[in-house]
């Protein structure tokens, strides 16, 4: 990434994650954290890595549609924060299964113990 895109990746990460957990309706799954973002090179889209404390299949699907149903907005209130720069990026959220999955080999190495 060049310093452009790794800045704004940074800014909207910052600007980005209070936005989200006052912006979703649905607080049936707790908070949700924004472990990355990365925009792309023409800075039309940014891919918003976040996690959850669940790891149940039916938590993290309710939590997917929450952050879908607040996108909109979500990206409204973003564009309110960050004023310098021409457009705000299309925001793409993920979520981010590395937690989970060091949370799983966690719990394996234990069992081993």
């Amino acid at each position: 990434m060049s310093i452009t895109t790794d800045r704004l990746a940074s800014l909207i990460q910052r600007e980005l994650a209070p936005i989200v957990n006052t912006e979703v309706k649905d607080k049936s799954f707790g908070y949700i954290n924004l472990t990355e973002v990365k925009v792309t090179k023409d800075l039309s889209f940014a891919n918003i890595y976040y996690t959850i404390l669940s790891d149940d299949p039916k938590v993290l699907e309710r939590a997917k549609n929450a952050i879908e149903d607040a996108k909109v907005s979500i990206r409204m209130e973003l564009a309110k924060k960050i004023k310098n720069t021409r457009k705000i990026p299309d925001l793409i959220f993920k979520y981010d299964e590395a937690l989970a999955y060091g949370n799983k080999i966690d719990r394996l190495l234990k069992t081993i113990k």
